[in-house]
């Protein structure tokens, strides 16, 4: 065996494959001695390590003359990688300080002029000093060989194993590196040299493959490259299941793409593509339109647009979808008004009994237009209660007008969005209510019923529709409402917007100032019965399939129904109770079973049960302290009674009814005012330090608040304290100040119905409530006689008698 192993003995010089080593070349490699000093060539992007031969480019003029100067003579030199690839000119400071002794196999000059080296790495040394920089570096060197234990255990032996399954791994899965390769990594039998062998093709920067190189410990080594060699492994995975990815979304483009050509030619053809049938299709329906010229250029551009679409794309449908809207809108078209006043006057009164004020409205309106073609639609706001007749009557002054009807209802409209519409670029986009309507019946001056006005919700997360409204409600702005799916201005102002509430509370200041209100008050007993008989029946026995003949309700029928079964402003429970009853007849003749036509009191007990109300009626003045009260709800006006009693005690006040808080402060404002004032009614003002007072209003399960009630209960407290009588069917309202004025109230009208309904005859009022019974129907207040006050004592001076109840209780001081 030779004492020393070089590569030039089995190779030759026209031999390009380089044999591994075996352990024998490995021991005799070891063997072998480090000079003391070696010429030091620097590397730039790589590292040597022991065993491995690879080629380096020399170009710098140093390298090359070391590299001629050693390959002449014992073509040992010693190669160390720079510490910053970046410098051109490295001092000694520059390098590393390990490196690896290598051996010059051969030199070829490229055809570019550099000069490429083939070298073998042979063992590790470490630079003790620089001893020369020119022409190349010379350093004094010693052995860095300090670990060649081969650990002789299983799991080394597994961890050996695993570095190499790992490394094939990569072989197979990499395009970049031959398949030779993985026949070198089998073939290796020195773990020493497959982990240098691995090192030194590792994809990793050079700090760190000289970390391993400066490494003394195996199998820490070892593990070292195992966690290199599996992350390098994951990441190429990761490249692949990219690139599997892109690769089906390729096809799967280039399939689409070659179905659809092949779709377009079958279809053409057949006759056309659909795609081109709707372009055309569009087309001639813009060419139809009356928009002005700045539409019609949006809507050219939007079409140039939609034809560079490849009709396979997501954005196709929704630009189509877009300028299907955009077409069947009606731009400036428009229904031709009846003027003829009669006729709508006949129309308002035929399918309408009463509301004259409303009735009036709409026939001013449809004068102005008559004489004055362009003029803005109004926007008028109906309030009232329920079953009054707000919506039905839209119907009616659409039929007069001769337009077309829309019904939106506001009722929990909580989104702006639905108002306004969505921006097209959202996911199922569409536009608002507003425009979807008016595509819907074709026409730009409907009439527009916005229902239940004041139940729209104020400023949410999702905006503030309420806001929304002050745009399309303002003739001064709708003529450009904006919805946000249309993305241009579309006209409003020809629209006669009518919006309904049941009250104004809910409803935004800035929206009621741009509305007309008309006020809609409940109906008189004698007005419901009319509109049964008009409206009610008529209806009701078409959509049962009864004939007028077969079933008669008589004016005392209806009004016993009304009395005893329904209590509110309107008329909607009384439909409901005349559907029952027809039901019943129905039955009757459906079975042909023999039955009067003409109801009786007696067979509506027996269809409609028990009466559920009974008749409002004041109650009589032998109690003292009774007193009274008229009150508006929501359905209409009420009666409601003010309980004052008496009991010994320490002057406390106690309040019960189900009081809200403006309904308390009245009565501490009653009390405190009859108790500064007590000497002008006789009261000895001790004796409210003697006795406990207890207001109460029945009905204790419903809420009642407002002021009204103020001038009742003092009336209240003064008849408990003074005993006097309360005057017969005599009611009053109004609210009270410690300066002991009277102050008017509102709800006056269903105030004085309710009091008509109890058979009231006396009502006492506010001096300045004067002005609202003069807007009142002479047919409401017939039989009422009128009593206007504007301080407490007035009142006091008709509501009490001289003369005290009976029994009357003694309230003396003791």
């Amino acid at each position: 065996m030779k004492d020393r192993f070089e590569f030039s003995d089995i190779m030759d010089a026209e031999n390009e494959f380089f044999p591994l080593l075996s352990s024998e070349d490995e021991e005799i490699m070891n063997a072998e001695e480090i000079p003391d000093k070696l010429p030091i060539l620097p590397l730039r992007n790589t590292v040597l390590f022991p065993g491995v031969v690879i080629p380096i480019t020399v170009g710098r003029d140093k390298s090359i003359k070391l590299i001629r100067e050693s390959y002449d003579g014992i073509r040992t030199i010693g190669v160390v990688t720079q510490k910053d690839p970046e410098i051109e000119d490295p001092k000694a400071k520059d390098l590393h300080k390990i490196g690896t002794v290598a051996r010059l196999i051969k030199i070829l000059r490229m055809p570019d002029g550099n000069t490429t080296a083939i070298i073998q790495g042979k063992k590790r040394f470490e630079v003790i000093k620089v001893v020369q920089e020119v022409p190349y570096f010379k350093a004094r060197v010693k052995g860095f060989e300090k670990e060649n234990i081969i650990p002789d255990n299983e799991a080394f032996q597994a961890l050996i194993s695993s570095v190499k399954d790992v490394n094939l791994q990569i072989i197979e899965k990499s395009p970049s590196i031959p398949s030779e390769a993985a026949f070198a990594i089998n073939n290796i039998e020195s773990p020493v040299f497959l982990i240098n062998f691995i090192c030194s093709n590792l994809k990793v920067k050079n700090d760190v493959k000289q970390q391993l190189l400066e490494m003394t410990n195996l199998e820490e080594k070892a593990e070292k490259v195992l966690e290199l060699l599996i992350k390098e492994l994951q990441l190429l995975d990761l490249k692949h299941d990219i690139q599997n990815k892109v690769k089906e979304d390729m096809d799967k483009q280039q399939r689409d793409f070659l179905l659809n050509q092949q779709l377009k030619t079958i279809q053409e053809e057949l006759g056309g593509s659909p795609h081109e049938t709707e372009i055309n299709e569009l087309k001639e329906l813009a060419g139809k339109k009356k928009w002005s010229k700045e539409i019609g250029k949006v809507f050219e551009n939007e079409m140039t647009r939609l034809q560079r679409m490849n009709p396979s794309a997501a954005e196709y449908s929704i630009q189509l979808n877009y300028l299907d809207l955009f077409v069947k809108l009606p731009w400036n078209e428009y229904t031709k008004d009846n003027l003829d006043l009669k006729h709508a006057k006949r129309v308002l009164d035929n399918d309408h009994f009463g509301l004259e004020e409303i009735k009036e409205r709409i026939l001013e309106y449809l004068a102005v237009l008559k004489l004055k073609n362009d003029m803005k639609a109004p926007i008028l706001c109906f309030v009232g209660p329920p079953g009054v007749g707000k919506t039905s009557l839209g119907k009616s002054v659409a039929k007069a007008l001769g337009r077309q009807y829309v019904r939106m209802s506001l009722g929990g409209v909580r989104d702006e969005a639905e108002l306004r519409g969505h921006r097209k670029t959202y996911i199922g986009a569409m536009p608002g209510r507003i425009i979807q309507n008016l595509k819907k019946i074709n026409s730009s001056n409907p009439v527009f019923m916005l229902d239940e006005v004041d139940k729209v919700s104020g400023n949410t997360y999702t905006g503030d529709p309420q806001a929304a409204l002050l745009e399309i409600l303002d003739p001064e702005q709708n003529f450009s409402f904006h919805d946000n799916y249309l993305e241009v201005e579309y006209d409003l102002s020809h629209i006669l917007f009518i919006a309904t509430a049941n009250t104004l509370s809910g409803v935004h200041p800035a929206l009621m100032d741009r509305m007309e209100i008309i006020k809609l008050s409940g109906y008189l007993l004698e007005e419901k019965i009319e509109i049964a008989k008009r409206h009610l029946i008529p209806k009701q026995l078409k959509e049962h399939g009864v004939n007028k003949d077969q079933v008669r309700f008589s004016k005392k029928v209806l009004e016993y129904i009304i009395e005893n079964y329904t209590r509110e402003a309107g008329v909607r429970s009384l439909e409901k109770q005349i559907a029952k009853v027809l039901r019943n007849r129905a039955k009757f003749i459906a079975f042909e079973e023999k039955y009067e036509p003409k109801l009786t009191l007696e067979e509506i007990r027996e269809i409609l049960g028990v009466p559920r109300y009974q008749k409002e009626k004041d109650i009589n003045n032998n109690v003292a302290g009774v007193v009274t009260g008229l009150a508006w709800t929501a359905v209409g006006g009420e009666i409601l009674f003010i309980e004052v009693s008496l009991s010994k005690g320490k002057g406390n006040l106690k309040l019960t009814g189900n009081l809200g808080d403006v309904m308390k402060e009245s009565a501490s404002i009653a009390f405190e005012y009859l108790k500064a004032h007590s000497h002008l009614l006789g009261i000895d003002p001790d004796i409210f330090e003697k006795w406990n007072v207890h207001i109460h209003v029945p009905e204790g399960a419903t809420p009642k608040d407002g002021p009204s009630a103020g001038i009742t209960m003092f009336t209240a407290l003064a008849s408990a304290f003074t005993q006097r009588k309360v005057r017969a069917r005599t009611a009053m309202t109004g609210e009270i100040t410690l300066r002991g004025k009277v102050m008017p109230v509102g709800g006056i009208k269903e105030k004085i119905l309710a009091a008509k309904r109890a058979n009231i005859t006396d009502i006492i009022l506010s001096k300045e409530n004067e002005k609202d019974i003069q807007e009142i129907k002479e047919d409401y207040i017939r039989g009422l006689n009128f009593v206007y006050v504007d301080n407490m004592m007035g009142a006091l001076d008709h509501a009490l008698l001289k003369v005290k109840v009976d029994n009357p209780l003694k309230i003396e001081q003791e």
